[in-house]
């Protein structure tokens, strides 16, 4: 099971990744654009994901596209939610008790350079990651 500070030493492994606390909890960024947080039950949250969300550890990140959000729902739909708000999209939230550490690195690195600049996925692919 991955946690938060699983997900913050992936963060802060990448160039130009910085946290935020938010009013729903933790977030991250790379040059203000918003790759991963941590979600908060809201009340625009359909009820049954909300509750979900108020009783665990759920974490967000950016996708490339609606297609890529789809597909991990519909592989593991034990933990991939089916959908949080419909703004940000594409995104996908998932628990985090079901998701290994590996898997989480996946998903946060992927996320961050769905919304990286150029230079900076560059930066990180010549440093071997």
């Amino acid at each position: 099971m991955a946690t938060l500070d699983d997900l913050r030493r992936t963060a802060v492994s990448l160039p130009g990744s910085e946290e935020r606390a938010t009013t729903g909890g933790a977030a991250w960024f790379v040059r203000s654009k918003l790759y991963a947080w941590e979600c908060h039950p809201w009340p625009s949250i359909p009820a049954d994901m909300r509750a979900i969300i108020a009783a665990e550890l759920v974490v967000g990140v950016k996708v490339a596209d609606p297609i890529d959000a789809l597909a991990l729902v519909e592989m593991e739909l034990d933990v991939f939610l089916r959908t949080t708000t419909p703004w940000g999209e594409p995104k996908v939230a998932f628990r985090m008790a079901g998701i290994t550490v590996d898997h989480l690195a996946e998903l946060v690195t992927e996320a961050w350079r769905v919304q990286a600049p150029r230079y900076l996925r560059r930066e990180l692919d010549e440093s071997g990651r």
